[in-house]
């Protein structure tokens, strides 16, 4: 939580972006095996949200995840 940041001296007021990291498997390996939060707690200049990513930790990396689509979107048609 970016409040955790608060005792941290000045870097939740100076920060343009704060970009937090969690992992429910690190705490449950049976939930969300592979798959990480990047929480934007803080944008300045824009919006906050949460991204899921693919954690591929060994390559020490995080991709996006895969596009889900459901069967009730629609899809480009080829002309």
């Amino acid at each position: 939580m970016l409040s955790d940041l608060r005792e941290s001296g000045s870097i939740e007021q100076d920060a343009d972006v704060v970009i937090l990291l969690h992992r429910d498997d690190l705490y449950d390996q049976q939930n969300r095996s592979g798959e990480a939060d990047l929480i934007v707690a803080k944008h300045r200049n824009g919006p906050t949200r949460t991204i899921t990513v693919s954690a591929q930790l060994h390559f020490a990396r995080f991709t996006d995840m895969a596009p889900t689509y459901s069967s009730q979107e629609s899809y480009p048609k080829d002309n």
